[in-house]
């Protein structure tokens, strides 16, 4: 692999090199170039429609026909041709996505990320919000670097813009069907058309079944990873008069699909049965050291989870979790759309969103047929968004102002069960020493402590309000130079209120008798009782069990400055610097202390970029080239926290001071017609300065110069598509995509458990499509079945992976008309 990552950047550094020099000779001797070049892409990076290559910054663009071409269907799919995108899973299922290296590892769908994502400008600002299916698009635009004067939030890493197909004016449609392995079908099409002057409809619907999973467990015969995916999408165009547009659009989906469940690979620090460093390690679950010890994962498939009858059995007051593991969420989204020409050179728009996801999802994440741990997660997010601005141009000018206003009301929450979990093994031991002590005022009984602390909840309520004032504008000086400038100010105020609470009294003879048995040691205080339903969250500020409360407020300015030149018609020439920020956030935690739960304050990042885009050999090849450095403050992250009970639990911290830098490649190559070859590759560091937290064993540590997590050091992806006549009015049409990216961690800490290994995989596609309308495909995801994963996490007692699918394959039907 070291061969074919320095072919990326070499080719397509010498590619750029060499651009002046070939242009040079072109403009000397002109001539109509006999094989056509590329297609133009068209994008509306900056808010306006504009060719790829006039716009000064770092973005990649995916057209429709690539997307269908490589079986682009989830948001995971965009990592096989923008590599320097990743997307992770935290083990509550929530996507984690990381741009250039950049990214927030969160386990909460309160939280918004470092790369935005948008559905036609709407913002998606929760990740959550993205696990349907991906359907029906025009084109995908990856930003790379702080996103904050143009688009509704603020973004420190980049955004994704999902563009979707509109209302045509003339009638068409298209049907699909695909039947592939692991029982899967999937179907989708569209319909479009007028529906009377002035006036435009679209209807698209896409399902997603799998009915044989692909996650078989290693002591039963159960499975998990079915696919229940169903989505619609319906859009209006209306126009009343030619100088009044609106857009109209509703989206709905659903998600019945299986958890992943996670893959035990070893123990955390303080439970490791042979060097764990707390007396939890004296309390695994019989049997499951042996477990873990005889089966380490080497495949995708292999997995284990706590069997139903077992996991859905109420033990005294500890009520089971019955029902399959699987999601069971929905969401809806509604936009309008509204642009007002005023005269010939200025127009008004109005952008009106609301989006409301709700979720109901069981997973276990034990890494083994024991109740390590399980949860049951539910939630609910709605959010408003008003944004309204002016644009106009005049001959050496484009111009944007204007204002943006959201309000997000957030439920987070989730009921645990982990009655065979080391800690909570030690807990009820400690506990049964102590009943007959003072502690115990209100009498619990040996039999109840023992099958005390097997479930609680974790409930947090969360309202965010931002507002912010922006504009930007291009001013072409010379038909060569172009300075571009943007300024945003934002106001942020997050409000959350939350605690991890007793469910059912389960949890009263552990937190009445050993916890504050506990804290009395520790801190001095001997808190009151708590009663069924009560938070067991403890402050020891106040010596009392109770909800945490906080308010955040903040502002920011953030800011770009870019200028190009173009010394001539086939090349650009840019720099530009840039700050954006990410707003704080409030963590939904198992806070046994008050502090786990405080909020972190926003991050920001300042970027350094320099860059080229040549088109090269009439055209037929596309040479982009890019440099940039972060100076990144503030970085958040979600980390350890040293507990005097469970010894590491987890919070949310700032990174005072890091930094990133690299070089990013793009080259296209369309030698003749019908055959496009493309190259990606981006070289990456990254660093902690100087940053003193806490690790997995609940100890303090310098992590100065510790790299960032999920940011291997290269990421690169090269592509072959085809689409050409031959004969008989057919066409043969085929894609094959390999990504490759180096090794990477998961944790500020160089330990292997937690690493993600190097991996490549391939998806190929072959097929004919027919002048008529007809096409037939076959295709392969992960064609030579690679196992690999894309996340580690450990659940205070065992450490586990999140396996992406092994290989799926299948064959496809399609007719347009």
């Amino acid at each position: 692999m070291k061969g074919l990552r320095t072919a990326f950047l070499i080719g397509t550094a010498l590619c750029a090199v060499a651009a002046r020099p070939a242009l040079a000779d072109e403009a000397e001797q002109p001539q109509a170039s006999a094989t056509p070049g590329p297609e133009e892409i068209i994008v509306t990076a900056q808010r306006r429609a504009e060719s790829l290559n006039d716009v000064g910054m770092a973005i990649q663009a995916v057209t429709a026909d690539t997307l269908q071409a490589l079986r682009v269907t989830d948001v995971r799919d965009l990592t096989t041709v923008a590599p320097s995108f990743t997307v992770s899973q935290s083990y509550q299922g929530v996507p984690t996505y990381t741009l250039r290296g950049i990214g927030f590892n969160t386990i909460n769908l309160s939280a918004t990320s470092t790369v935005g994502t948008y559905v036609d400008e709407v913002a998606y600002a929760y990740p959550i919000m993205n696990t349907g299916p991906v359907m029906d698009l025009e084109r995908v635009e990856v930003l790379k670097g702080p996103q904050g004067t143009l688009y509704g939030r603020n973004t420190t890493a980049g955004l994704i813009n999902f563009i979707t197909a509109k209302p045509t004016d003339t009638f068409e449609g298209a049907v699909s069907a695909d039947v592939g392995n692991y029982r899967t079908w999937n179907l989708g099409g569209h319909v479009s058309g007028p529906l009377g002057e002035g006036i435009a409809a679209r209807i698209a619907v896409r399902s997603e079944q799998s009915d044989k999973g692909w996650q078989v467990s290693n002591t039963r015969g159960d499975r998990l990873g079915k696919i229940d995916k169903l989505g619609v999408r319906g859009a209006v165009a209306i126009d009343p008069s030619d100088k009044t547009h609106i857009d109209l659009s509703v989206f709905w989906w659903r998600n019945r699909s299986d958890t992943v469940a996670g893959q035990g690979i070893g123990f955390t620090p303080a439970t490791d049965p042979v060097t764990g460093t707390s007396l939890s390690h004296l309390f695994n679950a019989p049997g499951l050291a042996d477990y873990i010890a005889n089966n380490f994962p080497t495949s995708a498939t292999q997995a284990d989870w706590a069997p139903e009858a077992s996991r859905s059995a109420d033990v005294g007051t500890g009520l089971g979790l019955d029902g399959p593991l699987r999601e069971n969420n929905r969401f809806w989204g509604l936009k309008l759309r509204w642009d007002q020409y005023i005269g010939d050179t200025m127009k008004f728009v109005s952008l009106t969103s609301y989006n409301d996801f709700k979720r109901d999802a069981l997973s276990d994440w034990s890494g083994a047929p024991f109740e390590v741990l399980l949860q049951n997660t539910v939630g609910r997010i709605k959010s408003f968004a008003q944004e309204v601005h002016l644009e106009g141009e005049t001959d050496k000018m484009n111009w944007l102002v204007g204002g943006y206003y959201a309000n997000d009301r957030i439920i987070d929450s989730n009921r645990t069960m982990l009655g065979q979990n080391a800690n909570v093994g030690l807990i009820r031991a400690v506990g049964s020493t102590l009943l007959g002590t003072p502690f115990n005022s209100n009498g619990y009984t040996l039999t109840e402590m023992l099958q005390a602390f097997r479930s609680y909840e974790d409930f947090g309520r969360i309202r965010t309000r931002t507002w912010s004032l922006f504009a930007n504008a291009d001013w072409q000086f010379t038909e060569q130079l172009k300075l571009t400038a943007g300024v945003r100010y934002t106001e942020d105020r997050q409000r959350y209120n939350g605690c991890s609470r007793d469910f059912n009294g389960n949890m009263l003879p552990n937190v009445n008798v050993v916890n504050r048995a506990l804290y009395f040691q520790s801190y001095g205080v001997l808190a009151a009782p708590i009663t069924q339903g009560q938070c067991n969250t403890f402050d020891p500020d106040s010596g009392t069990f109770g909800e945490v409360r906080s308010v955040l407020s903040e502002n920011n300015v953030a800011w770009r400055v870019a200028l190009d030149w173009s010394p001539n018609d086939d090349t650009l020439l840019y720099g530009s610097v840039s700050r954006g920020y990410k707003s704080g956030t409030t963590p939904i935690n198992a806070a046994n202390l008050a502090r786990q739960n405080a909020p972190v304050t926003q991050e920001k990042l300042t970027a350094y970029e320099l860059g080229i885009k040549a088109s090269l050999a009439d055209r037929r090849v596309q040479a982009n080239l890019s440099a940039f450095y972060y100076d990144y403050r503030d970085k958040q992250i979600s980390t350890y926290f040293a507990d005097p009970i469970y010894t590491a639990l987890s919070r949310l911290d700032n990174v005072p001071d890091s930094e990133a830098y690299g070089v990013e490649a793009e080259l296209v190559v369309r030698p003749v017609q019908g055959l496009t070859m493309t190259g990606n590759a981006l070289w990456l560091k990254t660093r902690i300065n100087g940053y003193n937290g806490t690790n997995a064993a609940g100890e303090a540590q310098n992590f100065d110069g510790a790299e960032f997590i999920y940011s291997p050091h290269f990421q690169g992806s090269a592509t072959i598509a085809y689409d050409a006549p031959v004969g008989s009015g057919l066409s043969a049409t085929g894609a094959v995509s390999l990504r490759y990216q180096s090794e990477s961690n998961t944790i500020f800490e160089d330990l292997a458990l937690y690493k993600i290994n190097s991996y490549a995989t391939v998806n190929a596609s072959i097929g004919l499509k027919s002048e008529s309308g007809w096409s037939a495909s076959i295709w392969a995801k992960n064609l030579f079945d690679k196992y690999y994963w894309s996340a580690v996490a450990s659940n205070a007692n065992v450490v586990v992976r999140f396996p992406n699918p092994p290989r799926t394959f299948g064959v496809t039907l399609g007719y347009n008309f």
